[in-house]
């Protein structure tokens, strides 16, 4: 709590405090959401699984307008990314520098699921597991990392796609929405292979508005000119720099129409993000061919978010909507200590906490089995329903000591700066990049192996290779190598 009230005391006064609930409110969704409709049953050799009840609650299906909140994260990334990369280059730093410095904060918690996972495994194996179930178990945990792959991708194109955004503003988004646009005509009519580029195409248009969010920070000139040296927060760290170091307002004025940079954020512009989005949403599900449930359900023709479609960038719109109605409100809230302290907590350890949630569950389902006490009650009936507060109240137990114990890794990551007034070679920029191609690559192996492939370590081989490999080149970047200056 003493930290945690010495950073709160040392957040510069311009900080959008707002973007940083948002996060930790969308991955705390995620991670409800996830353990609510989880569902408990047995295999035809009497062993305990899990899997999602959203297939039996079609009634619920309009509530994932609301629980579908990756599209959150994706704005919220943008807004960060694009504040991070500005503020870096304000003090001297370069695009791969910022690269580096991202992949501690990404790469670092990552690696250790998977390490820790892989480990278990293999001393499940060593002990007689199927292989089959062994991949089973370590499929469920490593779900979050389905999104690791297009957020990492955002990343990589972040210096590029900021640089577009600067000089093309919303016309990006509008034309990242016309492809998400053919890849949905691909999946109806053909060919499929067209809808593969919306997995990038949908979370980049998304990404894009968070970075003309930050841009309606307008930074006067006088005071852009001599970037301030950051100061000393707490325990030696590095304080973030004041936000007129964040170079985050644009230095020419708009363009007119769509090619204009920042995002529209009054309450009017609220209204109708809200009122068109949730009419176009209504359009394509009720009326056009989409399936109004935004989650995955294995019944269902379609998947709205994987890959992401047309119905879902109308529900991000309306989610915007409704993010930007309540700001005033949230900013108000978040001006009080304990509020602010609580979203800082949370967001020291925001990537654990979604990375190691459904291991808490797999974690619990064994001990409960284990002790022979493990409840496996019909969807939807009324044990169902009475079982999902202790269900909660004993996950959230297990993933605070889960986070306990792993957290301190991503907290650490946090305080890693390698971007001070450094310009690396051409070299290292492209191991940069490099090392993220075989990190996303990995994790993409990952997730299109089987759930049920004969795989004795968990993970597939090649995929645990690529992400050694990739993690250790970002590492021995973090290190300094290549830089000059």
């Amino acid at each position: 709590m003493r930290r945690l009230r010495q950073l709160a005391e040392h957040t510069p006064a311009g900080r959008e405090r707002y973007v940083d609930l948002l996060r930790a409110l969308a991955i705390t969704m995620v991670v409800f959401g996830h353990w609510s409709v989880t569902v408990i049953g047995r295999d035809a050799a009497g062993q305990a699984t899990g899997h999602s009840a959203l297939g039996d609650l079609r009634w619920a299906y309009p509530l994932t307008w609301l629980a579908q909140v990756m599209p959150v994260f994706f704005l919220v990334g943008g807004y960060a990314n694009a504040a991070s990369l500005t503020r870096l280059r304000a003090r001297g730093g370069d695009a791969p520098g910022w690269l580096i410095d991202r992949s501690a904060r990404l790469v670092r918690p990552t690696s250790t699921l998977l390490l820790v996972l892989t480990a278990a495994a293999a001393a499940a194996w060593l002990r007689g597991a199927e292989p089959t179930r062994i991949r089973e178990v370590v499929w469920f945990a490593t779900i979050p990392l389905w999104f690791l792959v297009a957020y990492l991708a955002a990343v990589v194109l972040t210096p590029a796609m900021y640089a577009l955004h600067r000089r093309l503003g919303l016309a990006v988004p509008l034309v990242l929405v016309v492809l998400v646009g053919l890849g949905d005509l691909g999946r109806l009519i053909g060919p499929e292979e067209l809808s593969y580029g919306n997995y990038l195409f949908g979370w980049l248009a998304v990404h894009q508005l968070g970075f003309a969010w930050h841009d309606t920070r307008t930074v006067p000139p006088a005071r852009r000119a001599a970037p301030p040296q950051p100061s000393t927060g707490p325990a030696g760290q590095t304080a973030p720099p004041p936000a007129e170091a964040d170079a985050a307002g644009p230095s020419t004025p708009d363009r007119p129409g769509v090619r204009r940079r920042r995002l529209p954020t009054s309450r009017r512009a609220g209204l109708v993000f809200l009122t068109a989005g949730i009419g176009a949403a209504l359009l394509l599900t009720v009326l056009g061919p989409w399936p109004v449930v935004m989650l995955k359900v294995p019944d269902e023709r379609f998947d709205n978010s994987a890959p992401p479609s047309l119905a879902l960038l109308a529900v991000a719109a309306g989610q915007l909507g409704v993010i930007l109605l309540l700001r005033g409100p949230a900013e108000r809230l978040l001006r009080r200590t304990g509020p602010w302290q609580l979203v800082i907590g949370v967001n020291l350890v925001v990537l654990t906490v979604f990375l190691w949630h459904l291991t808490a569950a797999i974690l619990l389902i064994g001990m409960l089995d284990a002790v022979g006490t493990l409840p496996a009650p019909a969807v939807d009936t009324a044990a169902w329903w009475a079982w999902r507060v202790p269900w909660l109240l004993l996950l959230s137990a297990v993933l605070v000591a889960l986070v306990a114990i792993f957290g301190p890794v991503e907290a650490r990551s946090a305080r890693h700066r390698t971007g001070r007034r450094t310009r690396g070679s051409p070299a290292r920029a492209a191991l940069a990049v490099a090392g993220y191609a075989a990190v996303v690559a990995a994790l993409l192996i990952n997730s299109a192996t089987p759930q049920r492939a004969p795989e004795p370590l968990g993970t597939p081989v090649p995929a645990l290779v690529a992400y050694l490999a990739g993690a250790g080149v970002l590492r021995l970047l973090r290190s300094g190598w290549g830089t000059r200056g």
